[in-house]
């Protein structure tokens, strides 16, 4: 089982240095993308990942920068030859997001099916809201368990673990200081967590509403250090810091390790677009 970070940026903002929140396990055959942020199949194509293999997609909470994706990805799958069902999960409200972007695609796909012949597309769309904790995914030795993280103001927002062929890997979603990640994450041999570099926020902030949103960015994330800590008290072998904020090059790798290293003497590896793990 595979691990590639496809996009290590946090936030909607587009950027030149990272790309939108993405990843995917890649587990024998089948590609599992946990988060769509905008232009994960161009990811998934830089990656060498065939989109045809898109076997399920995890959302983690309805932020732009995590889910805008969530029917464009399956779209370009089914159109790049995609013909077994893939299972979307994601927080309550999933379903009907996929369903508005299918009605929004409608004449494309009435189109598209009536010229080549294809399966019709909604048939192949198996969508899960999840409210709670547990399995949701389990076949073909993989298992994918969910739990509840904190991210307000969201009721439901999502991190996922999957187990297969003796690995486990857990993405942390959006969420501040969380037990229950910790929990989900107990002996994982890859936790990836988001990080903020509180110090630097001010090269992402900008604006009338500059100070709101850093209020929110320190009260709903989680600094490098207590991704550090956390790591420290699930007993992961190897903690993966993405979803950084501010992701700009004046926060440097050796920071954000450093950072990180305060509170975790485990491996430390700084999100890199593309990167394999």
């Amino acid at each position: 089982m595979k691990l590639v970070l496809l996009g290590t940026a946090g936030g909607p903002r587009p950027s030149v240095h990272r790309a939108a929140p993405a990843q995917a396990i890649v587990h024998r055959d089948q590609v599992h993308v946990v988060d769509c942020g905008n232009g994960v199949a161009r990811q998934m194509a830089a990656a060498g990942l065939r989109l045809d293999k898109l076997a399920g997609i995890y959302i983690t909470h309805h932020h732009a920068d995590h889910m805008v994706d969530v029917g464009a990805l399956p779209l370009l799958a089914w159109t790049d030859g995609m013909t077994e069902p893939v299972g979307i999960h994601g927080p309550a409200g999933i379903t009907a997001s996929v369903g508005h972007f299918v009605e929004m695609m409608r004449i494309e796909l009435e189109s598209r099916t009536s010229t080549t012949g294809r399966a019709a597309f909604p048939s192949l769309l198996h969508c899960h809201d999840l409210t709670g904790p547990g399995v949701v995914h389990e076949s073909d030795g993989l298992r994918v368990t969910a739990t509840l993280v904190d991210h307000p103001p969201f009721e439901h927002a999502l991190a996922y673990r999957f187990d297969g062929d003796g690995r486990s890997v857990v993405i942390s979603g959006d969420t501040r200081y969380s037990p229950k990640l910790a929990e989900l994450a107990t002996g994982a041999d890859v936790l990836v967590h988001e990080a903020i570099y509180e110090e630097a926020l001010a090269e992402q902030l900008r604006g009338a509403r500059a100070a709101t949103l850093r209020e929110h960015l320190v009260s709903c994330h989680t600094t490098a250090q207590d991704a550090g800590r956390l790591a420290k008290e699930a007993g992961v072998r190897t903690l993966v810091l993405s979803h950084l904020v501010p992701h700009h090059p004046t926060v440097t790798e050796e920071m954000w390790r450093a950072a990180a290293a305060s509170q975790f003497d485990g491996e430390i590896i700084i999100g890199r677009d593309l990167l394999d793990i």
